[in-house]
């Protein structure tokens, strides 16, 4: 009789582990998966970033030829 009690006792505690246990690890993926995405947007936050900066340069250098020129030309 005990060992048939403590049977049943210790199959419900495996059982209620194992549940818990899920929930964590989908708890878990749940976060992992929010953290990806943050970081795919502060990649593509960045890159565009990046991409602004060249065109910014690219603007500036520009300028600056004209301006050169410019300068050559009252020279």
């Amino acid at each position: 009789m005990k060992k048939s009690i403590l049977s049943i006792t210790m199959a419900a505690l495996l059982g209620l582990g194992v549940v818990s246990c899920r929930e964590e690890k989908s708890e878990a993926e749940k976060a992992g998966e929010a953290v990806e995405e943050k970081m795919e947007e502060t990649g593509d936050a960045m890159e565009e970033a990046g991409e602004e900066m060249e065109e910014e340069a690219e603007e500036a250098g520009e300028a600056v030829e004209e301006k050169m020129e410019e300068t050559k030309e009252e020279m």
